[in-house]
């Protein structure tokens, strides 16, 4: 059996995008709350109504509801994120919200009164809005000091509770969405290269500082970062296209590459030497990385994308953007399905890094349609779901065999809720159906589509009933 006993089957939500109670209990703004239509249009004023995000689905009222249902899937870990502003509303606040500190609380007692671990990721796309306007987020220094104050506060809070952390949810976005990955301001269009990775190095020194203060705190947590895993092909056998995606995996790996080695690469220092980028560095900073490398990587897949030296970008992706692959079928969103990606990039990572790796989004964004169970209930026959989920986790097998160390698999948005990408709900991904609309409109309530049984079958049989 290759699964191994402890492996951590699991979800992944982020509290952004399933929350809701945008201004409740202290909570204060961050940058989700003025981005209505995600990626793909531009930041408001103020929240407005528009914005299914303020609402979600309504996890904070109705946690203990939806831990339940992952509980009877047979749930051994549950990833979420906390929101930095219900913590410190403003990102510089003098002292903590208590409220915000007591939701996680609450959550995290939840999930263990279930036998459910929490993983957490402590940064995910909700930069306090205060630090975005006032601080033009991770561009600025100051940030890793606010970080500081913020993660000290966690993990001496939830000492006990939280094995295994997230420093930043995928850390090397912030070069293509440089607002929801970075708390930038600045539009993308009128950043430099040099803002663009001088933030990246802020981030990069917050990360190792928390890994340092988290194993100070609790030696027994587990800290890890979180990467957009984008594996690329060259699109022909053509050597300028092979060189082109070795230039193109690099530089994702290069957040990869600071998380496990610590140093900056040669093939950094050239592409910053050839680019005229310039970045501020500290003696301090640097022998901070070098010696705070985290326990494990994680990572986010979806799908690949081809390279070329002479075709331009066409192909739609998590993010970012590639070339189509002539041999794969996409989804709905354009997103090309690869299953043996999976093997492919659990591979390359192992070899490149030689840290366990864990699986903490992979999932299937599709339009659902909620019927009748023939019961008198309701229910989304979802066989396409299915499909994509036992056809990724066939190859996260096959990777286990090839000997990589993987730790677990958290299905993104096990439950459904507003996507990151583009806002909507209708681009459902969980085991559970939410009755919201992008009107608006909704009951709320949850239903258990056909994959909630099935992923409860994988789970229960610790991966013996996927369909080779």
């Amino acid at each position: 059996m290759a699964f191994p006993k402890e492996f951590l089957w699991g979800g992944a939500v982020a509290a952004n995008q399933c929350e809701g109670a945008y201004n409740e209990d202290g909570k204060g703004l961050d940058i989700q709350d003025i981005m209505p239509r995600g990626l793909k249009g531009a930041p408001t004023a103020e929240p407005t109504e528009d914005n299914m995000k303020l609402v979600a689905i309504d996890f904070y009222h109705r946690y203990k509801e939806d831990v339940k249902l992952f509980a009877e899937m047979g749930f051994k870990v549950f990833r979420t994120s906390i929101a930095w502003s219900r913590i410190f509303p403003n990102g510089d606040d003098a002292e903590p919200n208590e409220k915000g500190l007591q939701f996680y609380d609450d959550l995290f007692d939840e999930c263990h009164k279930y036998g459910i671990e929490p993983l957490v990721t402590i940064s995910h796309y909700e930069t306090p809005l205060h630090l975005a306007k006032e601080y033009n987020g991770w561009v600025n220094h100051d940030l890793i000091g606010f970080y500081e104050k913020y993660v000290r506060v966690l993990f001496n809070r939830y000492k006990g509770k939280v094995k295994y952390w997230l420093t930043f949810n995928e850390i090397n976005s912030v070069l293509h969405a440089p607002l929801m990955s970075g708390g930038i301001m600045t539009p993308l269009s009128e950043l430099s290269k040099s803002d663009l990775y001088q933030a990246c190095h802020h981030e990069l020194v917050a990360s190792a500082l928390a890994t340092k203060i988290g194993h100070e705190i609790d030696p027994e947590a587990k800290i890890g970062c979180m990467v957009l895993s984008m594996p690329t092909y060259p699109l022909t056998p053509n050597p300028d296209d092979v060189i082109a995606t070795m230039q193109a995996n690099n530089l994702n790996d290069f957040f990869g590459d600071m998380h496990a080695r610590g140093v900056y690469p040669g093939y950094m220092k050239r592409y910053f030497r050839e680019n005229g980028i310039e970045i501020k560095t500290t003696p301090e900073e640097l022998a901070l990385l070098k010696e705070h490398t985290v326990d494990f990587i994680s990572f986010s897949y979806y799908v690949s994308i081809c390279e070329s030296a002479s075709r331009k970008e066409e192909g739609s992706g998590n993010i970012i953007q590639g070339v189509k692959n002539p041999y794969l079928k996409e989804s709905e969103w354009g997103w090309q399905i690869d299953p043996q990606g999976i093997r492919y990039v659990l591979n390359r990572f192992y070899n490149r890094w030689q840290k366990p790796l864990f699986i903490v989004e992979n999932g299937l964004g599709a339009k659902d349609e909620l019927v009748d169970d023939g019961q008198g209930g309701k229910t989304v026959n979802d066989d396409y779901r299915i499909a994509y989920l036992n056809d990724h986790l066939v190859q996260v097998e096959e990777a286990i065999e090839d000997g990589v160390p993987v730790m677990g698999y958290t299905t993104w948005g096990c439950i459904d809720l507003v996507s990151a990408s583009t806002a909507e709900l209708a681009k459902r991904y969980g085991f559970i159906y939410v009755d919201r609309h992008d009107d608006g409109t909704g009951t709320l309530n949850r239903y258990k589509k056909k994959s909630f049984y099935w992923y409860k079958d994988i789970i229960e049989s610790n991966g013996e009933k996927l369909k080779k």
